[in-house]
């Protein structure tokens, strides 16, 4: 394939790329209302999702070591074991 036919074909699939994606905009605002977050959208600053993940409290307490048993210290190898 010549160089022209390539600049072609690569401007011929851009142009249905970004036809797709117009498509998806539109289907996305029909589906949940104009208030989607999506990059570029004039949300005011500060506005945060009112729906909202519980955190996840991880204990201070030492892990078990029997969690640790044959597990590799990455790049050392096995801990019982000289590094090669």
């Amino acid at each position: 394939m010549s160089q022209q036919v390539d600049l072609t074909t690569i401007q011929e699939r851009l142009d249905e790329l970004a036809q797709r994606v117009s498509e998806l905009e539109r289907t996305v605002d029909r589906l949940g209302g104009a208030d989607n977050q999506r990059p570029g959208s004039t949300k005011a600053p500060g506005h945060r999702p009112t729906d909202r993940v519980d955190l996840v409290t991880i204990p201070d307490v030492p892990y078990d070591n029997a969690l640790w048993t044959d597990s590799d210290d990455e790049g050392l190898g096995v801990r019982d074991r000289r590094a090669p």
